[in-house]
């Protein structure tokens, strides 16, 4: 099954660049970030006519997700649904549609796209780093129940030096500062872990470049887009792999899409209990 990932900076400006894309990798489930539409504006036709079903989660201008799957999604959830762990922060992040999750195949897929947080010493700073405490805590309950886990998007986190192209530069301001990379940590907990670094040990493989300053042309990138799995589908983790491709169209995303290649034959899709206990917000 092929898992992608894609920060796509406006739905519909990028459509026809995503179609495209669809035809070409015929991806069972398609994760997107910054759709930057509200729930009825989405353009959920062409999708249907290549037979997907689509789930989203949006607002006007700003933020939104959605999952994209062959599949039909089971259980779909919108926001922190039912996460007792950090309940006193849970009111702050209900304007800002970041996170939609579903079960697919039996897996819990999990789609987020987590704020940029502008500068260390701002307002928006603070409310980064809580929400990845929510997050955190949205998981662990998720872990609880014993799902299977696939949590995929836009992190605007590099784990480490590696993935950023100069890390001296950059080393502990926005983005790479150790204040995020400990609460991406804890969001992760070792429970799951990162599919690229599986297969590619090494630096110089991105998945942003800034629209500025010729980034791209310069190969000045980051790896911020990520797809981590629970630690039982390791074994069947095929591959990941970053398509830099589109970066190079016309009016492109300054992101690219990221995929892995589960064999999950053996995964029972009734695996999950039912969740109708749980709301939504």
């Amino acid at each position: 099954m092929l898992i992608a990932t894609w920060n796509v900076n406006s739905i519909r400006t990028r459509l026809s660049q995503i179609i495209d894309w669809i035809n070409q990798f015929n991806p069972d489930i398609l994760c997107l970030q910054e759709t930057k539409v509200i729930d009825d504006s989405f353009p959920v036709e062409p999708f249907e006519k290549l037979g997907y079903s689509v789930e989203v989660y949006g607002q006007k201008s700003y933020n939104g997700v959605a999952i994209i799957s062959k599949i039909k999604a089971k259980n779909v959830k919108k926001g922190f649904y039912g996460c007792t762990g950090f309940d006193q922060n849970i009111k702050i992040f209900l304007d800002q549609k970041r996170l939609i999750s579903a079960d697919i195949n039996g897996i819990r897929i999990i789609n987020v796209y987590v704020p940029n947080g502008s500068s260390l010493e701002s307002d928006k700073f603070e409310y980064k780093i809580n929400w990845l405490r929510c997050l955190a805590s949205f998981l662990d309950e998720q872990e609880n129940k014993g799902e299977l886990i696939c949590l995929t998007g836009d992190f605007n986190i590099a784990p480490s030096s590696l993935d950023i192209y100069d890390p001296k530069k950059y080393e502990g301001g926005i983005m790479a500062s150790e204040i995020e990379r400990k609460a991406l940590n804890n969001v992760l907990k070792e429970r799951l872990i990162d599919s690229f670094r599986i297969f590619e040990k090494n630096t110089g493989h991105w998945s942003w470049w800034d629209y500025r300053n010729n980034a791209y042309e310069l190969k000045k990138g980051w790896r911020i887009d990520h797809i981590y799995i629970s630690k039982e589908l390791s074994s069947k983790l095929k591959s990941c792999v970053i398509d830099s491709s589109p970066r190079g169209n016309l009016r492109p995303s300054d992101h690219v899409p990221v995929m892995i290649d589960l064999n999950l034959n053996e995964i029972n899709e009734d695996f999950f209990e039912d969740e109708d206990n749980f709301f939504e917000i």
